[in-house]
């Protein structure tokens, strides 16, 4: 074990220890609550590459999260979250976000 890794690891048994003896205030603290994407994806009945091209994430992420290599970052563990609660408004915000940037149209058109 590094020592970065031992000092992390006491700093936070510290933190405990304050929260148990009543010296620091547990709402100050959050907790990493683990995101199962496999289960998400399952539920919606889609194999990785689906899932990943349907809600445009990295494939490579979703294989590292799932199989415990890596673990989604704050922001795509919210978007986990609302994928797995309301799937279809992401589907149609994607949709909408993907119409309009093809509807695009230049504003200076350069031509030979």
């Amino acid at each position: 074990m590094t020592k970065e890794a031992f000092d992390k690891i006491s700093r936070g048994l510290a933190e405990v220890q304050a929260i148990l003896d009543g010296t620091a205030d547990p709402s100050a603290y959050r907790v990493h609550r683990p995101v199962d994407v496999k289960a998400i994806r399952t539920a919606l009945g889609l194999s990785q590459e689906m899932f990943a091209r349907e809600f445009n994430l990295s494939v490579g992420a979703i294989r590292d999260w799932e199989q415990g290599r890596k673990q989604p970052e704050i922001g795509a563990r919210n978007y986990l979250r609302v994928i797995a609660r309301h799937p279809d408004i992401v589907r149609s915000t994607l949709a909408a976000e993907t119409a309009s940037a093809s509807d695009f149209t230049p504003g200076i058109v350069i031509s030979d």
